[in-house]
């Protein structure tokens, strides 16, 4: 395969652990990333990579070379007050796309809102009752819109809850951060950002145009049973659990809407992946095992 010409809107957890990948499968890549900082030189694991000024309508003019030269772009900044930023620097000032291979934008699970613990997979009916699903759901339409207007190859991957090394239920019971809801018939699906790479990876070579997968792991589960797997890892007790409406977080509130099962059949056909963590317990027990 030649060079691979990567740029990236944002540069979180997803897309570092994607990087990571390309640089363990020893591929060869030039990289470009954003920030809302001014543009400079940043080092990732011993590459040097530029990062551009992109917030809102304002960026640095000179990123566009790198873009109008990419084969793979991936966009993960999420919506900000409603609104997706890439989406509209795409519409107003993106006209060169004939390099890319594909555009990958990565949206939320939260898009199907509450189907009272049943399955969902990608024909089921997208109905979001929080801001987040809300906006996400309208991101993906524009995505779509603009794909066919402008006519570029996109897929959207719909994340399940992320967890990771860096940022899991361990880390939150060890620091006290982990509030346990009581509510029956809660159900939500999560996936390992190390999954969510390797997808990626995948579909550098096998992509199919204007396709939604659902990214997430076997085994959906309440929050109280995945609490519960870690705080006996961790040999704690658990947090004694409190009333939904008890709580005073908005944000926390509005996650327990939703119970859903996300399906992720149509991920592991298409792309032939088999999960590194294809549950919660295997992935806790890896983060348990190397790194607490």
């Amino acid at each position: 395969m030649s060079k691979l010409k990567v740029f990236c809107f944002g540069f979180g957890q997803v897309a570092e652990s994607f990087i990571n990948k390309l640089i363990i499968e020893k591929k060869d890549f030039d990289l470009s990333i954003t920030s809302r900082q001014e543009t400079h030189q940043i080092e990732f694991n011993n590459l040097k990579i530029t990062s551009f000024f992109f917030n809102n309508d304002q960026f640095d003019d000179t990123l566009m070379t790198k873009l109008e030269d990419a084969n793979y772009i991936l966009i993960s900044i999420p919506p900000i007050n409603g609104e997706d930023i890439v989406a509209n620097f795409f519409n107003t000032h993106y006209k060169k796309i004939e390099n890319c291979n594909w555009v990958t934008y990565l949206s939320a699970t939260s898009v199907y809102g509450d189907h009272k613990g049943d399955w969902v997979n990608e024909k089921s009916e997208t109905k979001p009752t929080s801001p987040t699903g809300i906006n996400r759901l309208k991101a993906e339409n524009i995505w779509k819109s603009l794909s066919s207007k402008k006519n570029f190859p996109l897929q959207i991957f719909r994340l399940a809850g992320i967890y990771s090394n860096k940022f899991n239920i361990l880390k939150r019971l060890q620091n006290g951060n982990v509030q346990i809801i009581d509510k029956k018939n809660h159900f939500f699906s999560r996936i390992h950002v190390e999954d969510i790479a390797n997808i990626l990876f995948k579909s550098l070579d096998n992509f199919k145009n204007n396709e939604t997968y659902n990214i997430s792991d076997d085994k959906p589960a309440s929050q109280f049973d995945v609490a519960n797997y870690g705080a006996r890892l961790l040999k704690l007790d658990l947090p004694k659990s409190v009333k939904l409406e008890e709580v005073e977080s908005g944000m926390l509130k509005n996650f327990y809407k939703d119970s859903k099962k996300v399906d992720n059949k149509k991920m592991k056909l298409f792309f032939n992946y088999n999960l590194k963590y294809p549950t919660y317990e295997e992935g806790l027990n890896n983060i348990f095992n190397n790194n607490i």
